[in-house]
């Protein structure tokens, strides 16, 4: 008797592990992620990457997985909505991870008050616009272009297309953001050792209380002259995506060149300055590439304008996403490049990209949690630029 109840207790041990495993993959399957971007109109790549995820695994109000919310447009002046919308998604008991992207200011502090009711939710910023102290105190993950490589690459790239002038347009919010900066500052010195003349230009902030619209205005207006100034043999640069397709527009009449957007894309300006409709297209970003440079080449603009095939802001919010997801479901570790370029390349087939971990200027530290990454340049009615392969000379790491 004593044998048979202790089989019988060993059976209903395993039994009962056996069902908790079984609840656990349930459970593993029942889940949500959070997805948060600007809205149309600040920056339409980052919230078509969200809707492409919701076409894939379904929205969390018909059941899927996805749950997208928008940050507001005049996020600095409204940086307690942008903390409670990010911080909301915690309120969700399913939700088990959380990508911003942009990772606007107001996302660390929004992913601390996560961390502090729900450990469990694993939290990845996409293009991190604090510092990147800040934000890896928080962030389980940050993935920002690489503007340490970029500051080189674009110039040389310029250089490469015997370009005499480099004008770099931006404001003081953005220059106080280390990232930005660095990545100026490095264009300057890059700019000395090709032999072009750096210029940097101030533009209105879009978010301050001219709004979008002055500050596209500002840039039709300035365009011109400009180019009058500076001469046609110049590459023209912006840190705000409200100004690209304005000076895309002006450029295209006027003279100049646009090597690529400070988040690169083709949608990125360039269907509103060419006034291309691309929904016929949408998604499918070899047709969207193919008709935008037709119009480019139409106009004139053959080996002028530069991009990335496939838009960065809807990548990031894409492989981002899907990073998490394969993290969640177990199929890929958090912190494994070889595992975010899986998720990267998922979306961009064909494209070649590099990238490293962020390493800080001043201590030399490389960080564990924060990733650089870019994509190969392509003028438009010149092809790729082979800018993975160009090795970007170690000094330039240092310069700060």
């Amino acid at each position: 008797m004593k044998k048979i109840l202790s089989i019988l207790l060993v059976l209903a041990v395993l039994s009962g592990a056996l069902f908790a495993q079984g609840g656990m993959e349930v459970a593993k399957d029942d889940y949500h992620i959070g997805i948060v971007t600007g809205t149309v109109s600040q920056s339409e790549d980052d919230l078509r990457g969200a809707e492409r995820m919701i076409e894939k695994y379904g929205s969390v109000s018909t059941g899927g997985k996805i749950q997208h919310v928008t940050y507001p447009d005049n996020f600095m002046d409204e940086a307690e909505t942008t903390i409670s919308v990010i911080s909301g998604l915690a309120d969700d008991p399913l939700m088990r991870a959380v990508i911003v992207n942009q990772a606007i200011p107001g996302t660390t502090e929004a992913f601390r008050r996560i961390k502090e009711r729900r450990p469990d939710i694993l939290l990845l910023a996409g293009e991190a616009h604090e510092d990147p102290s800040v934000i890896q105190s928080a962030a389980d993950l940050a993935v920002n272009n690489d503007f340490v490589a970029r500051g080189y690459l674009i110039i040389k790239t310029a250089h490469d297309l015997g370009l005499e002038t480099f004008v770099h347009i931006s404001f003081p919010r953005h220059m106080s953001y280390e990232t930005l900066s660095r990545r100026a500052a490095i264009m300057r010195e890059t700019c000395k050792e090709f032999g072009i003349k750096f210029v940097l230009e101030t533009a209105p902030d879009p978010t301050s209380d001219v709004g979008v619209a002055g500050a596209q205005q500002y840039i039709l207006e300035k365009v011109p002259a400009w180019v009058d100034k500076y001469g046609e043999n110049t590459a023209y640069f912006c840190t705000n995506d409200a100004h690209t397709e304005p000076l895309l527009k002006q450029l295209l009449a006027y003279g100049g060149y646009f090597i690529e957007a400070d988040l690169p894309s083709p949608l990125m300006g360039y269907p509103g300055a060419l006034g291309l409709d691309l929904s016929a297209e949408a998604g499918d970003f070899s047709a969207i590439v193919k008709k935008v440079e037709s119009a480019i080449v139409a106009k004139g603009g053959a080996g002028r304008f530069g991009t990335w095939a496939f838009s960065y802001g809807y990548t990031a919010t894409a492989a981002l996403t899907q990073h998490a997801i394969n993290v969640v479901e177990g199929k890929s570790e958090l912190l494994k490049l070889s595992d975010i370029m899986r998720a990267f390349g998922e979306f961009t087939p064909g494209a070649k990209w590099n990238g490293s971990a962020y390493t800080d200027v001043a201590t030399g530290v490389r960080a564990k949690n924060h990733i650089l990454i870019y994509q190969d340049t392509y003028m438009m009615g010149k092809g790729f630029m082979g800018t993975p392969e160009v090795v970007v000379p170690e000094k330039y790491f240092l310069v700060k």
